[in-house]
């Protein structure tokens, strides 16, 4: 089968090379499934720089989650979302996936709006519910809003009744934004995002703010963050992880949460199981719909996977194989 392989650390459109391998193998607990989509993530990146917290041994392929059809065993045929096992990773013809991932495929999603329905949803919906417990009417602040983790916690935000501001850099973007629902959509290229959100909020500030971005993203939270406000901490797309003043946490009073959603696919597995419940509930009702931005065919996810990281897409990119 043809698959992509990284030898060697770097940049993901330099080291990635698409190669004729082995079918792998499944071990006990495991299944090969055919791949269907791929969605691109920002870790995909990482994994090929070598600076992710999970480091396969060289070469591996990369692609951390995918739609997919089981070949072969009692569940042959079914078409599933699932976390491949590295180093065989979901940019390939086929993968393996671990029996407890693989859960059933919405059936109102395609297979690369599919794909894309689990890691940054399930990261949504636990940021926003379990750790931040949005409620109804309050105001969710939202960063890099038109990329792929930002637009999914738009959707989820809108959903659970919030008035969603999503903060975008450029005007395409910002289109994006207001396409997905936001309510309020701040150019941090062209406004002050802090002046932009208190006047949207009549000065209160953001109850919830969703960051995967850090640096100066964070920065400006805690400068528009509102009374009892929680911010929610996922991630680090700028490259600069911020180090709160905590005498700034205590006098302002809110809290900052960190959100790691692979511990509760590790610690409370049941849980991931409820959300993805709640997830397909909402696609089947037509409250989410994850952007698919760009189908592209296997030999074009290198190139994929160098833009996410550069940050100059919008949604989330698919690769399917055909």
């Amino acid at each position: 089968m043809q698959a992509w392989r990284v030898h060697t650390n770097g940049e993901p459109r330099d080291v990635m090379r698409l190669e004729e391998v082995p079918e792998p193998e499944p071990g006990p607990g495991q299944l090969l499934v055919r791949v269907r989509a791929a969605n691109v993530n920002y870790p995909d990146a990482m994994l090929c720089r070598g600076e992710y917290q999970v480091r396969p041994p060289l070469p591996f392929t990369p692609g951390v989650e995918l739609c997919g059809e089981i070949v072969g065993g009692a569940r042959a045929g079914e078409r599933v979302l699932g976390q491949p096992v590295l180093p065989c990773g979901a940019f390939g013809e086929t993968a393996v996936v671990t029996e407890e991932s693989a859960r059933p495929a919405p059936d109102a999603l395609d297979d690369a709006e599919a794909a894309a329905l689990h890691i940054g949803y399930q990261t949504g919906w636990f940021g926003l519910h379990r750790r931040a417990g949005l409620r109804k009417g309050e105001t969710l602040l939202v960063h890099a809003a038109a990329g792929g983790v930002g637009s999914a916690a738009v959707q989820l935000g809108k959903a659970a009744g919030a008035r969603v501001i999503g903060v975008v850099g450029g005007a395409a973007k910002a289109e994006v934004a207001r396409d997905l629902g936001c309510d309020v959509v701040v150019d941090r290229r062209s406004e002050d995002v802090v002046g932009a959100v208190k006047e949207a909020t009549g000065g209160a500030g953001a109850d919830v703010v969703y960051d995967p971005v850090g640096g100066d993203a964070y920065a400006a939270s805690a400068k528009c963050i509102a009374f009892e406000g929680r911010i929610v901490v996922v991630g680090f797309a700028s490259g600069a992880v911020p180090t709160p003043g905590l005498n700034h946490v205590l006098v302002k009073n809110y809290s900052v949460l960190g959100l790691h959603w692979g511990l509760y696919a590790q610690r409370e597995p049941s849980a991931v199981d409820r959300c993805h419940e709640e997830l397909t509930r909402l696609a089947a009702d037509g409250a989410v719909r994850p952007l698919v931005s760009e189908r592209v065919p296997l030999d074009g996810a290198a190139d994929a996977v160098q833009r996410v990281f550069d940050g100059v897409t919008t949604g989330r990119v698919a690769v399917v194989p055909g």
